[in-house]
């Protein structure tokens, strides 16, 4: 295998010539249009008619990622067993909660001699399983080995047009995650590879909840200092939760920890982060709102997936027996009507303590 050290000047180099792409929103495309780049062949899989469409006539996904022309080596199709055909990758981008249904009907064509690579992030509310988790399960065994997910701060606007980004790629085999690697890597698309699969996948389902209480956090004017102390504490949170399911602290320090929780809680071009914002701009009389309302409210409450991992995290957390006050407020909010602002200042009102617990001989974070 081709070394990946030295300066990054160029797309690193592979021998993959095709990729399947299995699913057609905003993310699925823009990581179709990044491959493409490479003069690799896309074969995307969309399950809407229109998406198929436009993007085979006009270059265009106009339903997911409106402006924003695609690569002519994307070919677009609704039957995943064109997709994957000849593909020596499949990506994975489907929403968490149908990942089981879709393989249900799905599993029998999926090549099991290549690297299945899941980019979904979040917890499924009936099982609490992660994405990999479902994977293992729901798959035959001789597809094991080749599993892998991809996480890490990128949006799919700014993926989609070839700005800067860095995200880590986590599988059991080292050696996976490598030929992921030098398929994906350019000078402008970063992958780094780590083998904690699970902090990887929880740190990229907790920061959508988060996000939703930095967002609340900042329509209520609170300010920067609430919402680095949110964005820190929720670290914590993350912390606990990733040690005590088998993941490493360490996962926390890098771009699926702290780089995609910053990212998510800090830019309205999250959905969850929006969310949040709509949540507490709503809930104020018009003369004391400091930012606009956002967006279509309704429309971003049906898809910010941290409005479902909210419950998911919720349960997890009570199944371990982890503390983690923020995540259970966004819950509260969602789930139980608890005013929003009254949650927020209930954190405030936490009883005082050390910053920091020693867990297992390693000093993570302490309850906020």
């Amino acid at each position: 295998m081709a070394s990946t050290k030295g300066p990054m000047k160029e797309a690193a180099k592979t021998s993959v010539r095709k990729v399947a792409v299995l699913g057609g929103g905003a993310f699925g495309t823009a990581m179709a249009n990044h491959v493409a780049s490479k003069g690799i062949l896309v074969s995307l899989w969309a399950r809407e008619d229109e998406v198929v469409q436009s993007i085979n006539s006009k270059h265009e996904n106009s339903t997911f990622l409106a402006g924003i022309p695609l690569s002519e080596r994307i070919v677009a199709t609704s039957s995943v067993a064109d997709a994957v055909s000849e593909a020596e990758l499949v990506f994975l981008i489907i929403p968490t909660p149908f990942i089981a249904k879709w393989l249900e009907q799905n599993q029998t064509v999926l090549p099991w001699q290549v690297p299945l690579v899941c980019f979904s992030k979040g917890i499924e509310q009936q099982s609490l399983r992660t994405p990999y988790e479902i994977l293992v399960d729901e798959l035959p065994g001789k597809y094991h080995a080749k599993l892998a997910v991809v996480s890490g701060p990128s949006f799919a606007k700014e993926i989609g047009v070839g700005l800067p980004t860095s995200v880590t790629c986590a599988a059991q085999d080292i050696e996976v995650a490598k030929q992921i690697q030098l398929a994906l890597a350019t000078r402008n698309f970063r992958v780094y590879t780590a083998a904690d699969v699970i902090g990887a996948e929880l740190c990229g389902a907790l920061k959508n909840v988060l996000a939703i209480a930095c967002g609340a956090s900042d329509g209520f004017g609170f300010g920067a200092n609430a919402r680095a102390a949110l964005i820190t504490r929720g670290l914590a949170e993350m912390t606990r939760l990733v040690v005590k399911k088998g993941g490493k602290a360490s996962t926390i320090t890098g771009l699926a920890g702290v780089g995609d929780l910053v990212l998510t809680c800090s830019s309205s071009l999250s959905r969850n982060y929006s969310v949040g914002q709509a949540m507490a701009v709503r809930s104020l009389p018009e003369h004391k709102r400091q930012v606009p309302g956002t967006g279509n409210f309704n429309q971003d409450l049906a898809v910010a997936e941290g409005v479902k991992t909210s419950l998911a995290v919720h349960l997890l957390a009570e199944r371990l027996g982890v503390e983690m006050p923020i995540c259970e407020s966004v819950y509260e909010v969602i789930h139980k009507g608890v005013d929003i602002k009254t949650a927020l200042r209930k954190l405030q009102d936490r009883p005082l303590r050390a910053e920091h617990d020693e867990y297992q001989g390693t000093w993570v974070w302490s309850a906020l």
